[in-house]
């Protein structure tokens, strides 16, 4: 029984560096992550085009 007891007050006096252990690489993994997906969108977006020339040509027709 005291071994027991002896546990779950190591495991609540250790509970902020358990959340610390765990939240940190969740943290850095989210922001990797996510400058990677912007960088791809970036890129995608310069590679293929977007409609440009169809917003052009609209507003060509509008004009004559």
């Amino acid at each position: 029984m005291i071994k027991v007891l002896a546990v779950l007050t190591c495991v609540f006096m250790l509970q902020g560096c358990i959340h610390k252990i765990v939240t940190v690489p969740v943290k850095v993994a989210y922001k990797t992550t996510k400058g990677v997906v912007k960088g791809t969108a970036a890129v995608v977006g310069a590679v293929i085009p977007d409609g440009d020339d169809e917003e052009e040509n609209k507003k060509k027709d509008k004009d004559d």
